[in-house]
């Protein structure tokens, strides 16, 4: 086999959407810098993003956990 030796990847870094290497020696893949996947870390953790489903049984107001359901 062999091994292409060429010029690195270039991806868009998913927070502030700049080219970057998408290469093992860019320690902070797929982001361009430490900053932006330190934003991308913050909005998870504040639940900026969310998967949008309809609501569970267990998310309807008024009911408590552990109130047995019928």
């Amino acid at each position: 086999m062999s091994m292409s030796v060429g010029k690195a990847r270039q991806v868009i870094c998913p927070a502030c959407r700049e080219l970057c290497d998408f290469a093992s020696a860019n320690r902070w893949r797929p982001f361009c810098s430490a900053r932006c996947a330190g934003v991308d870390l913050g909005a998870w953790a504040s639940e900026g993003y969310r998967v949008a489903a309809p609501p569970s049984s267990e998310d309807a107001p008024g009911v408590a956990a552990d109130e047995p359901k019928h």
